[in-house]
Formats: C-alpha cells, structure tokens, sequence
C-alpha cells in the first residue's frame, strides 16, 4: 500500500467515523496540527480521544478528497468537510508526513 493510499484509508476511516482504525495508521507519537503551528491532538491517544469527541459533537461529519498528491514521503489532500448534511462545506489541504508505512503528522491548512 502506498502512503497516498494509507492517507486516502485514513479518510475512510474518518467517514465512518472509526477513531480506532483511523489511529492506528499512525505512528505512536503522531499527531495532528495547524500547518506549521500548534498542536490539536498530541499522540495516538490524543488523536483517538478528539476525534471520538468530534464525532460525537458533529454525528453526520463527512470529508470528500477533492485532489490528491503524494511527494516522496508526504501526501496531501485537498479536502471537502461537512459538518452535518445542511452545514456549509470547508476546504481543507492536509499535509499528511509519515515515517515507514505509519502516518507521523498531519497538518491542516484552512
């Protein structure tokens, strides 16, 4: 599997709203971020538990991948997000790094 298909994986993951699956593609000490700025969910577990807390806040969250682009041992994705089915939709290109076959960060920019 390539690490375009790992990110666009993780992504279907995110839909179903799977933490589990979703983490555990990722490296230990992965996390996620604002590009090149702080920290949102701080390792495996931080991720695990914000994202479960996220979906249960948005229960219809969904992201469409609008383009895809892997770069040596980065991949981004542009990214389409709803909150919920009559929610205005955001853009989001998300810079995912990875260290082996495990996604290591992801990073957002909005």
């Amino acid at each position: 599997m390539t690490r375009l298909d790992t990110a666009k994986q993780m992504i279907a993951h995110y839909n179903a709203q799977d933490a589990d699956s979703y983490v555990a593609l990722m490296t230990e000490d992965a996390c996620e971020a604002a590009y090149r700025g702080a920290v949102v969910r701080d390792g495996r577990e931080g991720t695990r538990e914000g994202l479960k807390a996220m979906f249960a806040e948005f229960p219809e969250n969904r992201a469409e991948v609008i383009d895809a682009k892997q770069f040596g041992d980065t991949v981004t994705l542009h990214e389409r997000v709803w909150r919920s089915a009559d929610a205005q939709p955001f853009d989001v290109l998300a810079v995912y790094s990875f260290e082996g076959d495990k996604c290591s960060r992801v990073e957002f920019i909005r």
